[in-house]
């Protein structure tokens, strides 16, 4: 198990000096050894210096998992330019807004979505190098503004690089969804980076003889965390793939020699619902986490694949402070804490709740820097997450007598869907732009799947026809696909407070009614 400096750049050089030629990570069509890595990463580095880019300076990152996109966090870590990973689904608005708010110089984008930058490139403020992986380079930018990755790197020593970076300095930026206003960059040090990965190797007791297999993007902790910082803390190797398939999971956990994967959202229903074949248990991974894992599923699960289940609550501000291990596992609990933080549930008034009370989970560190450093830009918000010196998740949960708590909804304004957080104040504001639309509020309700789908509840105005597909079509230009409603419905008004606030757990408990339209069930395709 490493114990050396918690910095990203330290622990890869570490690795590639104790076994630069062995194999650290496979993707679908090549490998990667630690000294590859390494050295990628150093000309990465080079290259951003050679643009003028220094430590402290913030470089937005839109790739698809590959070892682009490992080099490249490597590369700017090494010389201190914090990464602002980018969702590869974001486009219009809340694309530029990222790039605005990280006051991002600079952007390693994949040549697939390189064309959304020219729809606003004039919104940019901060924006002066665009560099773009693959062959072609479109060129909404003045002459000079954009590279070539891989003519960057040709170029580019792999030499080490002698900039100083600690545990504490900043690593990257985050976006987590908004719930009553914009997205709030989350900035996350090495340090509370490493914090989380330590606590999945104590969770799954990660070693030499594991490989880990992830299919989540890099842009989510859950990747990054959960199995790449994971596997060099413990000395594992990794497979990563770009996107989870159902039909062939089981095929790659065998041909690959899996022996533990992380899970999200309906990740295990899905492979559930997989027709039953007499081959299932006979798979060489030994324990997965994740969550959520539904209760109606644990057992049956586990039975069928011959697998142990664990689970943990977390937040890209927190990490991991509560897991249900296998051994003392605890069927629809989150699990007990940490012992790196403080877990209670507070009332209204900041008050701890007794036992078996539902209220709101708060989370403060015992440890310095394992959490995040606040909201970029935002101090307000910053200020207001912490009330009373504790962090509010917004989520409400209980704790019964044996210190095992319980995530019972969200307090804030946020639908979860297949593992992605969904704003509904961004999905409303797009909404609300459309011209023929008097006000909507989006709402999660459930999915067949486990978590949430989206439904946008429409008022529009007066005397206007407004058809449920042309306000996807409407969305689909200025959304990520996972956030396009799945169902809409039309209402003539909202219900109210007497401050004309819509009451949306009244919208919550009326659900999806007989007049509520759905996309699936219509045949209409969101295109990623």
């Amino acid at each position: 198990m490493y114990n050396g400096t918690e910095t990203f750049g330290a622990i890869v050089a570490f690795r590639a000096k104790e076994k630069p030629d062995q194999r650290f990570i496979r993707f679908e069509t090549s490998d990667m050894t630690y000294r590859e890595f390494h050295s990628g990463g150093n000309k990465v580095a080079h290259a951003m210096s050679s643009l003028g880019l220094s430590k402290g300076d913030r470089c937005a990152v839109m790739l698809p998992n590959g070892p682009e996109f490992l080099k490249t966090w490597l590369g700017l870590t090494r010389v201190g330019v914090v990464e602002v990973p980018v969702n590869t689904g974001l486009r219009g608005d809340l694309f530029a807004y990222i790039l605005n708010q990280a006051k991002c110089k600079a952007i390693v984008i994949d040549q697939e979505w390189a064309g959304r930058l020219e729809d606003i490139h004039n919104e940019l403020h901060y924006l002066e190098h665009v560099i773009v992986v693959g062959e072609d380079h479109p060129t909404p930018f003045t002459d000079g503004m954009v590279y070539s990755f891989e003519e960057m790197l040709e170029e580019a020593s792999d030499g080490d690089v002698d900039i100083p970076v600690k545990p504490t300095d900043l690593s990257l930026i985050l976006f987590t969804s908004g719930t009553t206003g914009p997205s709030k960059g989350v900035m996350l040090s090495h340090r509370a980076n490493f914090a989380l990965s330590h606590s999945c190797c104590d969770l799954m007791d990660y070693g030499p003889r594991d490989r880990l297999f992830t299919m989540f993007p890099l842009y989510h902790v859950n990747a990054r965390y959960a199995t790449i910082l994971a596997a060099l803390i413990a000395g594992s190797d990794v497979v990563m793939h770009k996107r989870f398939t159902a039909s062939g999971f089981w095929d790659i956990c065998k041909r690959e020699q899996i022996t533990t994967f992380t899970y999200m959202g309906s990740m295990l229903t899905i492979l559930l619902k997989q027709p039953e074949l007499s081959g299932d248990a006979d798979n060489p991974v030994r324990q997965i986490q994740g969550a959520p894992c539904p209760s109606e599923i644990y057992d049956e699960f586990q039975d069928r694949f011959n697998i142990k289940i664990t689970e943990a609550y977390g937040s890209t501000e927190i990490g991991l402070a509560m897991v249900n291990r296998a051994e003392t596992f605890r069927k629809g609990s989150c699990g007990r804490k940490l012992p790196i933080y403080e877990v209670e549930i507070h009332d209204d008034d900041g008050n701890p709740c007794p036992p078996n009370t539902a209220g709101e989970i708060v989370v403060r560190p015992k440890e310095p820097s394992v959490l995040f450093s606040g909201y970029y830009g935002m101090p307000e918000a910053t200020v207001k997450a912490w009330k009373n010196l504790w962090f509010h998740t917004g989520d409400r949960g209980r704790m019964d007598e044996d210190g095992y708590f319980y995530f019972v909804d969200r307090q804030k304004d946020v639908v979860r869907r297949r593992g992605e957080n969904i704003s509904s104040f961004e999905v409303e504001s797009v909404i609300n732009k459309h011209p023929a639309v008097h006000g909507s509020a989006v709402i999660g309700v459930p999915s067949e799947l486990s978590e949430e789908e989206v439904l946008a509840v429409v008022q529009a105005k007066d005397d206007t026809k407004l058809s449920s597909r042309e306000l996807l079509d409407f969305c689909q230009r200025r959304l990520p696909h996972f956030a396009v409603p799945r169902y809409v419905r039309f209402v003539e008004e909202f219900p109210r407070t007497p401050s004309q606030r819509i009451e949306k757990y009244k919208l919550r408990k009326q659900g999806i009614t007989e007049d509520t339209w759905d996309r699936e069930a219509a045949g209409y395709t969101v295109q990623r």
